[in-house]
């Protein structure tokens, strides 16, 4: 199982993505993601053997504990690129309330799956959600211009959960299901 820890937008958010995407549209080599499946990816997992998933639905239970983060309001707005304005390889959307929160639930869950053996991230972590990859620099000038001129809010909305999901690839993209929720108390 291709697997993933999440907090998910909700559907009400999915026209203000796919709005906001619609404004990339001239960018040669940039591949928008599914608004319909729009997320802040906490901790990429990878592959895991299903006879894990019970421990490791176990630990993020722990770690959302350990966290002691309550349910909390997140605002989504601001533009950034990974990993950097010259070379863009993500396109992403920020977060301009909540960010702290995403923070400790990451880092709670960081490191519960490392002490399980999963790979540390190498990177600090940006809460973030991803909205278009970069193939190829064709459209690189209209990208540039857009993150730098845009500062868009797209809405917000109330995080009352973490999930861990599964990602199923396919030739029209990946398909996100749930595998199971820790609601934040």
């Amino acid at each position: 199982m291709r697997l993933f820890v999440s907090v998910d937008l909700p559907d009400d958010l999915a026209d203000a993505v796919a709005d906001l995407q619609a404004e990339f549209d001239g960018a040669s080599g940039l591949n928008v993601t599914d608004p319909e499946q729009a997320h802040v990816t906490m901790k990429f997992l990878g592959e895991v053997d299903e006879d894990r998933v019970p421990d490791l639905e176990r630990e993020l239970a722990a770690a959302v504990d350990d966290a002691a983060v309550e349910p909390f309001t997140a605002r989504y707005g601001g533009l950034g690129v990974f990993p950097s304005l010259d070379y863009i390889s993500v396109v992403w959307l920020g977060v301009e309330d909540g960010g702290a929160e995403l923070t400790r639930l990451h880092e709670a869950i960081e490191d519960r799956t490392t002490a399980m053996g999963f790979e540390a991230e190498d990177h600090d972590f940006t809460p973030h959600v991803t909205l278009a990859r970069m193939e190829h620099a064709g459209g690189k000038d209209l990208v540039q211009e857009l993150v730098q001129e845009r500062d868009p809010t797209i809405g917000e909305t109330r995080v009352d959960e973490v999930r861990l999901t599964e990602s199923t690839l396919t030739d029209e993209g990946p398909v996100y299901s749930t595998v199971e929720s820790f609601p934040l108390e």
